[in-house]
């Protein structure tokens, strides 16, 4: 079985002077990590230990595309950078599930 060997960093950097240092690597992979998580279960959507997480309430309450977003929307307010524009869009959601229902009348 072979084992692993820990590169010695200060070598190669002297070699290699564009070769990133422990810390930027370490910096870089924290990054890519974040970047996952903003796509499989941001923060701002409640994240993946909250059982409450926008993503799960939505399907487990089949709610369908505009009562979807608009529980998505509500459930990041403050947690983005434009709570105004959330509830903006929670609201315009919320009045094309009314009106939607309107004109099935």
């Amino acid at each position: 079985m072979s084992k692993f060997v820990h590169p010695d960093i200060s070598k190669i950097k002297k070699e290699n002077p564009s070769y990133p240092t422990t810390e930027e690597i370490i910096e870089f992979n924290r990054k890519e990590n974040q970047k996952k998580e903003m796509v499989n279960h941001p923060n701002h959507y409640g994240g993946e230990g909250n059982p409450y997480e926008a993503i799960k309430v939505i399907e487990a309450w089949d709610l369908g595309f505009n009562l979807g977003n608009t529980v998505k929307y509500i459930s990041r307010v403050g947690k983005k950078i434009n709570t105004l524009e959330d509830l903006e869009k929670a609201s315009w959601y919320i009045n094309r599930e009314i009106n939607k229902l309107k004109n099935e009348r």
